[in-house]
């Protein structure tokens, strides 16, 4: 099974990833950037804004995942805003096809929280204004977004607080 987080940066996909993975048995993380990362060096030649963009990041993403499911079993839990449905759509599709079950989830807080919150980011200083540009992007997808995932309002909510949420709702 796959627990999937979406959302926009700063709603609390990583740390609530973590919690979710701790109260879960045999959970892990699996953050699919990595495989964004990855191909970066592989597909520099093709300029991307988004390494979402690339056809292969959502194939492997699908196929990493089912490989490590296949290595160790249990569930998955994995923190990744996508916020093109077309996107979406192909990775559940290809998860789907190869028998995995996904809970998709969104993480949303108000805009002025979500601002705070990326403003007040001390890890990943150099990506603030990249977060805070998205918001609109973000905005935007809450209509696709809200059909396709179970919504948690996570403005008043602690990271230990959305994971008990979430454990609560996860057929075990």
């Amino acid at each position: 099974m796959i627990v999937w987080l979406n959302g926009t940066f700063g709603a609390g996909k990583t740390t609530t990833s973590k919690e979710v993975a701790a109260l879960l048995p045999d959970a892990r993380v699996f953050d699919s950037e990595t495989v964004g990362f990855m191909l970066r060096h592989v597909l520099d030649s093709v300029p991307v804004k988004n390494f979402q963009e690339w056809p292969p990041w959502r194939g492997l993403v699908v196929e990493t995942a089912s490989q490590v499911l296949d290595f160790v079993g249990g569930v998955l839990v994995i923190p990744q805003s996508v916020l093109v449905e077309l996107y979406w759509r192909e990775i559940h599709a290809g998860l789907a096809k190869a028998g995995i079950p996904v809970r998709h989830f969104v993480l949303h807080t108000d805009p002025d929280t979500l601002a705070q919150r990326i403003e007040s980011d001390a890890v990943e200083t150099g990506a603030r204004q990249w977060r805070l540009d998205h918001i609109p992007r973000y905005q935007d997808a809450l209509p696709w977004l809200r059909r396709e995932a179970e919504v948690i309002d996570t403005t008043r909510l602690s990271p230990t607080q959305v994971a008990q949420t979430i454990v609560a709702s996860v057929p075990i």
